[in-house]
């Protein structure tokens, strides 16, 4: 049986791959505010988080969301049951336009700007994995042994400060966002997830000066 982030994945990749092959499906999918505000293309603040600019942008968005996804997935069953699944689902949809709302008000009015893929989405999930195992190890650049915390700090202000600048096509101010939102959501929906992150924290801080 397939688990829901695997089914995610599957309709993420099929919708991007109609992408690459329909230039016309292609553009009306992106994430345009403009679109959104003058038009009523609402489905774009959707939309824009299934498909990619290439399959290289595709892969990497999808592993990192099969990484963090199926661990996410395990969590919110086990303390929601069945009903985890409906929460996995309305978290990971949410986190396509929340994440994206900064770049909305920013961009609404500016017809030529556009977003396209699953980064923001991605991204809540690793944060919401990373404040539930703080201190779990994660691979820089799939290489380089960083303790999840650290690597969500660094990510974090990385991200905000390439967002300031805007100098790439990268959009940095969802994964930002994206982040937050990750943080937030988890939170909300069990508050406890606040708790046993700071007596980990403090667990680790006692372990250290042991």
């Amino acid at each position: 049986m397939f688990s829901l982030t695997t089914i995610i994945i599957g309709i993420t990749v099929l919708i991007s791959i109609i992408g690459f092959g329909q230039p016309s499906f292609y553009e009306k999918a992106m994430f345009r505010p403009f679109n959104i505000l003058h038009n009523k293309e609402y489905w774009r603040w959707v939309s824009g988080g299934f498909v990619h600019a290439d399959y290289f942008h595709l892969a990497v968005n999808m592993f990192v969301l099969y990484s963090f996804g199926q661990f996410l997935e395990s969590y919110f069953i086990a303390y929601f049951q069945d009903f985890g699944k409906v929460i996995l689902v309305v978290f990971y949809l949410l986190a396509i336009p929340v994440s994206s709302m900064y770049s909305y008000y920013k961009h609404k009015n500016d017809f030529g700007y556009a977003a396209i893929g699953a980064s923001g989405a991605v991204a809540a999930m690793l944060f919401a994995s990373i404040l539930v195992q703080p201190f779990a190890e994660l691979r820089l650049y799939f290489a380089i042994p960083i303790p999840a915390w650290l690597f969500g700090i660094l990510y974090l202000v990385y991200e905000y400060y390439m967002g300031k600048k805007q100098q790439d096509n990268i959009g940095h101010d969802a994964h930002f966002y994206g982040a937050i939102y990750g943080l937030v959501f988890s939170i909300i929906i069990r508050p406890q997830i606040a708790v046993e992150f700071y007596n980990q924290v403090l667990a680790k801080i006692a372990m250290l000066a042991a």
